[in-house]
């Protein structure tokens, strides 16, 4: 009796749930089946873009520009921290955070499919001398927060990207 009421009842929660248009979000895809990453050396961005790339990504890592369908160019990565608040001591209370990546996207034929572009993220940091090492190891935190959102919002970018169409001329 009871295998009888879950087998009504589950299709029955499967239709009404697919009707009021839920649908799990599937990660974005990398429209390119090979993509060549320029980043310098110290880019801790690229280093992770790159990881990202191998790890969740259809697209595969080339090795040179020439085999790549694409090549995303990191333009630039900056971390910048600014005061933002003192205490009537004059000791600073908050700091704000900031964390650009600079970017363009070719094509093997060097069309940019994406032109210069930039994604600048913030994140607030209240500060207290008598927790320094605490606080500090919540801004590195932070840091690879944005770092982890600035690629995600990189790859929705990417994934926008048709290759179908010509991009316009310059």
């Amino acid at each position: 009796m009871k295998r009888a009421w879950q087998l009504a009842v589950v299709p029955a929660l499967l239709v009404q749930l697919a009707g009021c248009g839920f649908r799990p979000v599937a990660p974005a895809q990398i429209p390119f089946e090979n993509l060549y990453v320029a980043a310098p050396d110290y880019s801790s961005f690229g280093a992770e873009f790159k990881r990202y790339v191998e790890s969740y990504s259809r697209s595969r890592l080339a090795d040179t520009p020439r085999r790549a369908d694409a090549v995303l160019e990191i333009l630039g990565e900056t971390q910048q921290k600014q005061i933002l608040s003192l205490s009537a001591a004059g000791r600073v209370q908050e700091y704000l955070l900031r964390y650009r990546i600079a970017f363009r996207v070719r094509d093997a034929a060097g069309k940019e499919l994406l032109p210069a572009d930039e994604i600048t993220l913030e994140r607030d940091l209240i500060y207290d001398d008598d927790a320094a090492l605490a606080k500090e190891n919540e801004e590195i935190f932070l840091y690879q927060d944005m770092r982890q959102d600035a690629i995600q919002q990189l790859v929705r970018r990417l994934s926008i990207i048709d290759l179908s169409v010509e991009p316009p001329a310059s």
